[in-house]
């Protein structure tokens, strides 16, 4: 088995430093949920990337597979990010949903191909159960419940769902929800809009200069969208590259057909995947001597 581990982790650093000179910039692969537990992980992580040989560069590229997490887990990763490195960008080559899909709106650039995939901005909150839920579904559940009040057509069981419910927990998950638009309609205009520049695709605008008005409105309809579970309908809905660049109109780079850099970040991703499977491993980061 240790032999095997060698080799597991021989094939990944190799890996590694061919994305690193194809991305041009430091790799971190980040594989699990997104917890404030993993924080320290995280940050010692980014500062264990330089070495006596190699110094670390200006960008970051952070491959990303997450189904998800907490919203204030993801705000702590990318002040520490910043700290460190003056561009950031994602590169999913499966999901990174929820949280993720937070995360990812705090960088330049979006790395995807026709298999990737990110999702709504549903934020999981923990439950008195300890168990993980999507915020959104219970509060759309409350407003109904509380519509159908306004309009007489409340059950006596749903009266008694609604009278159980706790509204401080209520109040947390509104909570979560509004830190999740907050933060995405932020980054988008701090770091994904910081070079959108000129009008591209609105015919009566090419070639006009962006206002940061513009940027504050176009981050606003992505939030929206993202946030609207009738939208959706699912917390677990997938939301490939077309409908991310003909709905929400999002610039993603698209590396379908790029065989070389597909194939690379796919192996990488594999070795990533199969190894944690092995393991029984939950969670993980790989990078410049880190292997978590």
């Amino acid at each position: 088995m240790r032999h095997f581990d060698s080799v597991i982790i021989n094939a990944l650093e190799a890996k590694r430093g061919e994305l690193e000179a194809t991305f041009d910039a430091d790799i971190v692969a980040y594989y699990g949920p997104i917890a404030s537990v993993f924080l320290p992980l995280f940050r010692n992580t980014l500062e264990r990337i330089p070495t006596a040989d190699v110094s670390r560069r200006q960008r970051l590229a952070i491959v990303l597979n997450t189904p998800g997490g907490e919203v204030e887990a993801v705000e702590r990763m990318v002040e520490m990010t910043r700290h460190w490195y003056e561009e950031v960008h994602f590169v999913v080559p499966h999901l990174a949903m929820s949280a993720g899909t937070i995360f990812c709106m705090s960088g330049e650039k979006i790395h995807m191909d026709y298999s990737s995939a990110l999702g709504p901005i549903d934020p999981q909150v923990q439950a008195k159960d300890g168990r993980w839920v999507p915020a959104l579904g219970y509060l759309d559940k409350f407003e109904e419940m509380l519509q159908k009040d306004r309009d007489q057509q409340l059950t006596g069981v749903e009266f008694a769902i609604a009278q159980s419910q706790d509204l401080a927990v209520l109040r947390r998950y509104e909570q979560a929800r509004d830190l999740s638009v907050n933060l995405l309609k932020q980054w988008l205009v701090q770091y994904k809009f910081r070079n959108w520049t000129h009008h591209r695709t609105t015919p009566a605008l090419v070639g006009q200069p962006v206002t940061d008005q513009e940027k504050e409105v176009r981050a606003k309809e992505i939030a929206d969208q993202l946030g609207n579970n009738s939208i959706w309908h699912s917390h677990g809905r997938m939301i490939g590259i077309n409908t991310l660049r003909k709905v929400l109109r999002l610039e993603i780079e698209d590396y379908t057909n790029d065989n070389g850099k597909r194939e690379l970040i796919n192996m990488y991703h594999d070795i990533i995947v199969d190894y944690m499977q092995r393991q029984s491993w939950t969670s993980m980061l790989h990078a410049r001597n880190v292997f978590n």
